[in-house]
């Protein structure tokens, strides 16, 4: 099976991709292209799919950079130096050509950037923690830093969670009130005392209050198992483990 490969016209002309499942070397709860190597998938197999995404993505394998991604506001400058370090962040920007940056998530929002005049770029593993942190705005302040001109940056959500599988508990909700009030529209009534969570318009509006343009292509992890690996679903349906998605941009 080839590759799936989710774009959006708002990154042109950079080559990148929100990568899905299908086409990978995985088998069983990974079947297809699991990315992820804090897996408990056989490495061999990862190393196969991650080959896969770099060839896509025209660079080599170790030129395909991933972080050790650990829910928090970090972001790390990549150079070709660096590359090969794997930092405990959960962004990345760059303005080396030649290098793929790649996010690894099962349901949190992978988020792209670039602003192609300046030759700039950023990658960034959102799940809630990360983006109530502000991960997503410290991205841009990064991509700024080396040069991108904040009101020409781009930025696209590929596939997370949605509103209407993503449930959460009243100390959740409490955690987003007491950082901010207007953070409640974020939330719809669930079942008894569950909220559901609208995560991937909370990274919208956390996006555009930082100043840049801003689109989520609309796809549901947890409701296309045929397609996207999920946390969530995996924990519901009482699997061992998931695959991780790869979403990467290149200049």
């Amino acid at each position: 099976m080839t590759l799936e490969i989710i774009t959006s016209q708002a990154l042109s002309p950079l080559r990148h991709g929100f990568f899905t499942r299908r086409g990978g070397a995985s088998s069983g709860v990974f079947q297809g292209l699991n990315c992820g190597t804090g897996s408990s998938d056989q490495s061999e197999m990862v190393r196969i799919n991650r080959a896969r995404v770099a060839d896509a993505m025209q660079v080599a394998p170790q030129e395909l950079v991933t972080v050790h991604q650990i829910h928090s506001a970090e972001v790390t400058v990549v150079t070709r130096e660096t590359a090969q370090q794997r930092p405990r962040a959960d962004a990345m920007v760059t303005r080396e050509p030649g290098l793929a940056l790649g996010i690894l998530t099962a349901d949190c929002q992978p988020v792209l950037f670039a602003d192609p005049e300046a030759g700039v770029i950023g990658a960034a593993h959102a799940g809630w923690r990360g983006a109530l942190a502000g991960v997503l705005e410290a991205t841009v302040e990064a991509m700024v830093k080396l040069g991108a001109d904040r009101g020409a940056i781009r930025a696209v959500i590929g596939p997370s969670i949605s509103q209407r599988a993503y449930e959460v508990g009243p100390d959740f909700l409490e955690d987003f009130e007491a950082e901010d009030p207007r953070y409640m529209r974020f939330f719809a009534n669930g079942e008894g005392d569950r909220m559901l969570f609208d995560l991937p318009g909370f990274g919208l509006m956390r996006l555009r209050e930082a100043g840049v343009s801003a689109e989520w292509t609309r796809h549901c992890t947890y409701n296309d198992p045929e397609r996207f690996f999920s946390y969530r679903r995996t924990t519901h349906a009482k699997e061992a483990d998931y695959g991780r998605l790869i979403s990467t941009i290149r200049l």
